[in-house]
């Protein structure tokens, strides 16, 4: 015995090509079945005995007992790159309102668009109005051709932004009386930028009939032979309304899982609105077990959008004779509210359901709300759209209780054979409205707490009177 396994040991010392593989084998095994071990000891350290890093997805943990309304999202923009600033555009997050959702007892979720490169929704149409007319030959990049728009600042920054970008010149005409901080970021993206007093969309010196008769006005030089104006007219495109129904509807669809039970936005051209809404109550019909959202339009002070979706015709009370300013604009909101049907608004008219009034003092107190409770520092547009959005809420809660109610009532004179098991009646409703605009805009003006206290506004936190007003019915 002794001498077969010496000679079997020298056998195999002989070949000591087959040793080494052997040891190599041996150690590789060894090193891997090591390194597993270390990553199972790590995972379990983590999941199970430190009690401040819960497992990532657990359903039971935030409260969902229904396994298809916990889905992890999807991080679109992760682990690509985009071509240029314009690849940055779109699929913005929808952000959950804590404060909000707590006190209304819905689900109050925020388009976050100011999070755009160009910090407002007016990147998506910027970029489908210059894209669409360089489609048709409206516009010729990179031969001294000017694009030419009227807007009381976002739309223009967005324009300006990705004007040079694509090799265009652009000339941007504004009211005076825009936050400051809107034209100083204007002519820091290279854009030509004039003013002109506020006057109503009849008089032919209003911004935009200025921005238009510069742009039929232009005409190339000897230099440029192939330069050409275009006129954005951001109010009339039809691919305002396309951006948002193309790409915003499908998102906010998306990110909801179609399960909303309304959508609130105000109308300053009448394009976010309407695209919007256009798509989710097409999706939501060609679906049996969906119900469409509700589309309630904020107005704010001053705009006549209310009246046409409530009784059908455009007009504000400050147009009244006896009442009417020489300046009609006198709202300290900026970027939403219209006197004039646009073909944009018209596309959305068949739409939207419902139409919220916002007072000046409502949306100024809650921004400093937001901010001091979800650090949410939103400009006036936003705000005015986060208090119709409560104010809708409150509503829906309302028609929730008031039917949960009268099913318990029902099913008192039910056998328990023929109850419903009410897993859809707790569902949580869900209003979705647009973060449009970031307060870093409107320092100067809506976020200067001297300026608004000026004009007599009440400058808190306090919201108490919006949560707690009554809201009439909507009519569908």
């Amino acid at each position: 015995m002794r001498d077969w396994l010496s000679s079997g040991l020298n056998r195999l010392w002989s070949n000591r090509h087959t040793l080494f593989g052997l040891g190599f084998v041996s150690g590789l095994i060894v090193g891997l079945g090591s390194l597993a071990f270390a990553r199972l000891h790590k995972t379990l350290l983590r999941t199970v005995w430190n009690p401040r890093l819960p497992r990532r997805w657990s359903a039971k943990k935030l409260g969902y007992e229904s396994p298809e309304l916990f889905q992890p999202v999807e991080l679109v923009r992760s682990g690509r790159i985009v071509d240029g600033i314009a690849g940055t555009i779109g699929n913005t997050p929808l952000i959950r309102i804590n404060s909000l959702s707590e006190l209304t007892g819905c689900e109050i979720l925020g388009k976050a668009e100011f999070l755009n490169p160009g910090g407002s929704p007016k990147d998506r149409v910027a970029l489908e109005i210059i894209s669409q007319a360089e489609e048709s030959g409206e516009l010729v990049p990179n031969v001294g051709s000017w694009i030419f728009e009227g807007t009381v600042g976002s739309t223009g920054i967005s324009i300006a932004m990705l004007a040079h970008a694509k090799g265009y010149n652009c000339c941007i005409v504004v009211p005076d009386d825009v936050a400051e901080e809107k034209v100083q970021l204007l002519r820091r993206l290279g854009a030509s930028v004039e003013m002109v007093r506020p006057r109503g969309i009849v008089d032919p010196r209003h911004f935009v009939n200025e921005a238009r008769a510069r742009a039929s006005a232009w005409k190339p030089d000897a230099h440029q032979p192939y330069a050409r104006a275009f006129f954005a007219d951001q109010f009339e495109s039809e691919a305002n309304f396309s951006a948002h129904y193309n790409h915003t509807g499908p998102e906010i669809w998306e990110q909801t899982s179609g399960r909303l039970d309304a959508f609130v936005s105000g109308a300053g051209t009448g394009g976010t609105i309407s695209g919007v809404a256009a798509y989710l109550k097409r999706q939501a019909s060609e679906l049996e077990d969906v119900s469409e959202p509700i589309v309630v339009a904020a107005d704010p002070t001053g705009s006549g959008v209310y009246n046409r979706v409530k009784y059908g015709v455009l007009y504000n009370s400050t147009e009244a004779e006896g009442t009417r300013r020489r300046h009609q604009v006198d709202s300290v909101v900026e970027g939403i509210g219209l006197n004039r049907l646009t073909r944009n608004l018209d596309m959305g008219l068949p739409y939207i359901n419902d139409a919220i009034q916002v007072t000046d003092d409502e949306a100024v107190r809650m921004s400093r709300y937001l901010a001091s409770h979800d650090g949410l520092f939103l400009g006036s547009s936003s705000a005015v759209h986060c208090v119709a959005a409560a104010k809708v809420a409150l509503r829906l809660k309302s028609e929730r209780t008031s039917l949960l109610s009268k099913n318990s009532a029902d099913d008192d004179h039910q056998s328990p054979t023929t109850k419903s098991d009410g897993v859809e009646d707790e569902r949580r409703p869900v209003v979705v409205t647009v973060l449009c605009d970031s307060g870093s805009r409107h320092l100067s003006k809506f976020q200067n707490d001297e300026k608004m206290k000026q004009r007599g506004l009440e400058v808190s936190d306090n919201i108490s009177d919006i949560l707690g007003a009554a809201i009439v019915p909507h009519a569908i």
